[in-house]
């Protein structure tokens, strides 16, 4: 008598994660499905590799104020967006899916208006991602896969990769906020939330914007 192991039964520890092998298409979407919406783990899948990482409360902190950073700078510059947070995106036709830790449709925000339910094969990748630590060589890859156009990666210091011929480069600026320092503005932000909590950061974010975007 074979017994099923179902993968709620596995505990993934917050700040690690759970790397499945030789996982199919199917096994994939009732693991998706056997994880349930509700819960805080992200999942990567590549070519029959699945990872599941449960980030630490520090990580979703973080994710959440750049996130927030984003909006206000978008908001600002009166360019209309779509967030997706953490939607889960899937291609069977490429056996890729993932589960971002915020992303945004700025580019294709008219196309994705009251989208319910992804298909990825006629819809696009949202135009900006945005993961904190990142470690996984498995999501990364996914992003590169998926066609995502720009990825930034927040690890004490903040890269942001160009997607550019099916390979990420590393850039010194957004193409979405042009010549805004995004590397060095949104890192020191968020410092002073660390130090001085989220109002104070915010705050002091919007006057530098008032005091450095001009219109």
């Amino acid at each position: 008598m074979t017994t099923l192991l179902r993968i709620s039964q596995i505990e993934t520890l917050a700040g690690q994660s759970t790397v499945l092998h030789d996982i199919n298409w199917q096994q994939f979407e009732s693991i998706l499905q056997d994880l349930g919406e509700k819960r805080r783990s992200r999942i990567a899948y590549l070519n029959g590799v699945l990872e599941i990482v449960m980030p630490l409360p520090e990580h979703e902190k973080i994710k959440v104020l750049i996130g927030d950073f984003v909006k206000a700078l978008l908001e600002t510059m009166e360019i209309d967006f779509e967030g997706f947070g953490s939607t889960t995106f899937k291609r069977i036709d490429k056996l890729a899916g993932l589960e971002p830790d915020d992303c945004f449709y700025i580019q294709n925000n008219v196309a994705m208006r009251g989208i319910r339910k992804l298909d990825m094969t006629i819809d696009p990748p949202p135009d900006l991602a945005i993961e904190v630590d990142v470690t996984s060589k498995t999501k990364f890859d996914v992003y590169r896969v998926l066609g995502v156009p720009e990825l930034w990666l927040y690890d004490q210091i903040l890269k942001i990769y160009i997607l550019r011929d099916g390979e990420y480069v590393e850039s010194q600026l957004s193409p979405i906020f042009g010549d805004i320092p995004i590397r060095d503005v949104i890192p020191q932000f968020l410092e002073i939330s660390l130090s001085q909590g989220r109002s104070k950061a915010m705050k002091a974010f919007r006057l530098w914007m008032q005091e450095n975007l001009s219109r």
